[in-house]
């Protein structure tokens, strides 16, 4: 899938700022001075393998976990700083898309989607929770879905609703994990499609962790591929795997299916 969005990619703007971010538990050193920028308009895939660090990179950019040491900037926000108000300001500017989609089982579709909503923005009418509500199953292709369970939806179904709970607070951050994880090539294909439109229609920013590379070469504007705690090499698709680096070459022969 050919990624149309780098003519509205503006990098005169960072959106993530991040320079010396060194994180570790205990004896294990997880991050190693880690170097990244996100600009506005967007998508930037992070590939590695398990245990390389994304988890915790992504933690650390919305603020679950601290640096030890290290500059983290979010939206003019210096992260590691905020008191708890400020810090819950700011995630609810970032949209972050789980794994697992982490939908409430025991709402409806229509209610998990109302709920962060509510939560957040209040005295709003119902007609206007109607109207979010009815934007963003249509924006992800489920606008006939919104009184059935999680649990009547399928993979690739779950993941999009929980893409369009994040969306229906129009952040300006997406941060996506594993978004095509567990599921079928047509399914993940679908998911990489949204992923795509998300960035068209609303204009975000991403960070999408993945160890996918169909993902990461048809959704990333750039690709940026850490292994053991640094980012080996930053850049496009092609860039990235012109490397003769010996990490980066193994990572591309064994994921990737032509």
């Amino acid at each position: 899938m050919e990624n149309l969005k780098q003519h509205i990619i503006n990098k005169e703007v960072k959106v993530i700022s991040i320079s010396g971010l060194y994180k570790s538990f205990d004896d294990l050193q997880v991050l190693k001075g880690v170097d990244f920028n996100l600009y506005k308009g967007e998508n930037v895939a992070v590939l590695g393998k398990s245990g390389t660090g994304k988890s915790v990179l992504i933690k650390i950019i919305i603020g679950l976990l601290k640096p030890d040491r290290g500059e983290v900037i979010v939206l003019n926000k210096h992260v590691d700083q905020l008191e708890s108000k400020e810090l819950n300001a700011l995630r609810i500017r970032i949209g972050f898309s789980f794994q697992n989609s982490a939908l409430y089982d025991s709402m409806n579709v229509y209610q998990n989607l109302a709920f962060p909503l509510t939560m957040n923005v209040k005295n709003l009418a119902k007609a206007d929770v109607d109207h979010a509500v009815n934007e963003v199953l249509d924006a992800v292709g489920l606008a006939n879905k919104s009184k059935q369970m999680p649990s009547d939806l399928s993979g690739g179904q779950r993941k999009r609703i929980g893409i369009a709970r994040t969306l229906i607070l129009k952040p300006e951050i997406m941060l996506y994990d594993e978004p095509t994880s567990g599921l079928d090539p047509i399914t993940s294909a679908e998911i990489i499609e949204l992923i795509n439109e998300v960035q068209q229609k609303y204009n975000t920013s991403s960070v999408i962790i993945t160890h996918d590379l169909t993902c990461a070469k048809s959704t990333g504007n750039r690709i940026a591929m850490l292994h053991k705690g640094k980012f080996l090499k930053v850049g496009t698709f092609d860039e990235v795997f012109a490397s003769d680096n010996e990490q980066v070459r193994g990572f591309f022969n064994y994921n990737f299916i032509q």
